[in-house]
């Protein structure tokens, strides 16, 4: 399947070692000075690590839930990809709309009996830190263009592609790519089970 580079919008999937729900309360103490409980939660962040106590964060919301939940090593830097090689390009601007392959996932399948997880994890990963759907403020938008679309947890991942490997779903007849819906669950199960192996989770992001 040919990828259009005209897109206006690539989409990343990082690597996460922590859950936002667990990490979202500490990142608001963080805003107001009290920063001891983020410091635990985010041993290796150096960016946490240099918050001085009784002192307001630098940082907006989603600045500091991106830097304080994603996968580290031991000298705080980032870890490998998990969407890395040649399924970046094709995963981050999926040929249709807007570019992206959750959104096209969404709107071109319809789920059998009581399937229900599918849709559920898929719309978790691509609007869940919305404030609708979190129920906060200001986990979406950060400094810089940073954009948070939703995530995963670890065990997520892997319900995620037991309910894609089901088969208890079906492609909408007017799906407007031939055979896309196909294209985009191997590439996505390819992300997944990538996660699984590091035992992560997913952050989605956008970027312009």
């Amino acid at each position: 399947m040919s990828m259009n580079s005209d897109l206006p919008y690539f989409h990343t999937f990082d690597p996460i070692a922590g859950d936002p729900l667990d990490i979202i309360p500490a990142v608001l103490s963080s805003m107001g000075g009290d920063h001891g409980e983020l410091k635990k939660r985010s041993p290796f962040s150096i960016d946490i690590k240099n918050l001085k106590e009784g002192i307001e964060s630098p940082f907006d919301p989603a600045t500091m839930l991106y830097i304080s939940i994603g996968e580290l090593d031991s000298e705080g830097r980032r870890t490998e990809p998990i969407d890395s090689s040649s399924g970046k390009e094709r995963l981050g601007r999926f040929p249709y709309g807007d570019g992206n392959i959750i959104t096209y996932l969404l709107e071109n399948t319809k789920q059998k009996g009581d399937m229900t997880a599918l849709h559920d994890l898929l719309t978790k990963l691509s609007d869940g830190l919305s404030e609708d759907n979190l129920g906060e403020l200001g986990f979406r938008h950060g400094f810089g263009g940073l954009t948070l679309l939703g995530w995963l947890n670890n065990e997520e991942v892997s319900e995620l592609s037991s309910a894609i490997r089901s088969g208890r779903w079906k492609v909408l007849s007017e799906e407007p790519l031939d055979g896309g819906v196909d294209y985009a669950f191997r590439l996505l199960l390819a992300m997944l089970r990538t996660a699984q192996r590091r035992r992560c989770g997913v952050l989605m992001r956008r970027h312009s």
